[in-house]
């Protein structure tokens, strides 16, 4: 038998948008499995309201990830208190806008371009310069099936995770075999951040996919957590698909 573990103990993590949501969730998971967490997100006050409840050996670090400079800070402030980085989960995003693609104003689509495409790659840049050439790791980034079809309201959004999960192929290809690099795409999950696409229905209990549910964020936390751990020491440049179904019906 080999050596495959969940246990984290030892191990730093970095994890972006992490003061609520999905990105939160992360974050439990990996404190819970023994790992040293930080926690980043622009508002410091919600970052240190979440690091209370979540029981294990976290920091937390107010940044704006679409903010290179912010960034670099974060991933040094990340080695200076763990003394190092294993895992990046790039997980932070935004979407200004809804609507027609062809209708949007360049500065909130340049505003989304920045935070979901050019902030995973300079996070990533950053943990590998400042950690991961020397030390290796993990790099989790949460794209979407909105990446992988076509979805209505959200097209610059779902540009950008279409261009992330390319991104993560290259990476890949390029930093391998020192440092895996990997994307979970979510469906649907009841966050803050998705309230616009699942609210109208909430009370819906037959939700259009073959597990009739909404998403939840431990939903995309165990994919994390399988992605960050020796289980999948073999697995690079992969997309895994968390979607309740939804693309295959």
């Amino acid at each position: 038998m080999g050596t495959e573990s969940l246990d984290f103990k030892g191990k730093v993590a970095l994890v972006t948008g992490a003061s609520k949501g999905i990105g939160a969730a992360i974050a439990r998971i990996y404190a819970e499995h023994g790992a040293s967490v930080m926690l980043s997100s622009r508002k410091i006050g919600a970052l240190e309201e979440t690091a209370a409840t979540i029981d294990g050996d976290t920091a937390v670090h107010a940044a704006n990830a679409g903010d290179p400079e912010q960034a670099r800070a974060c991933v040094a402030a990340t080695i200076a208190r763990f003394g190092g980085l294993d895992i990046l989960v790039n997980n932070a995003a935004t979407n200004p806008y809804y609507g027609r693609s062809i209708d949007i104003d360049l500065p909130r689509f340049d505003k989304i371009v920045e935070v979901n495409l050019r902030g995973p790659f300079v996070w990533t840049q950053e943990a590998w310069k400042q950690s991961m050439e020397d030390r290796g790791g993990v790099v989790i980034n949460i794209a979407s099936v909105g990446g992988m079809k076509f979805s209505g309201s959200i097209g610059i959004y779902d540009m950008t995770k279409a261009a992330l999960i390319h991104v993560t192929k290259h990476l890949a290809s390029e930093l391998g075999p020192h440092v895996r690099v990997n994307a979970i795409a979510p469906g649907l999950v009841k966050t803050d951040f998705a309230r616009a696409l699942w609210e109208p229905g909430a009370d819906r209990k037959d939700w259009p996919w073959a597990m009739g549910r909404l998403g939840q964020p431990l939903d995309i936390a165990r994919a994390a957590l399988y992605l960050a751990s020796d289980l999948s020491s073999w697995v690079t440049g992969e997309v895994i698909v968390v979607d309740g179904g939804s693309m295959v019906v």
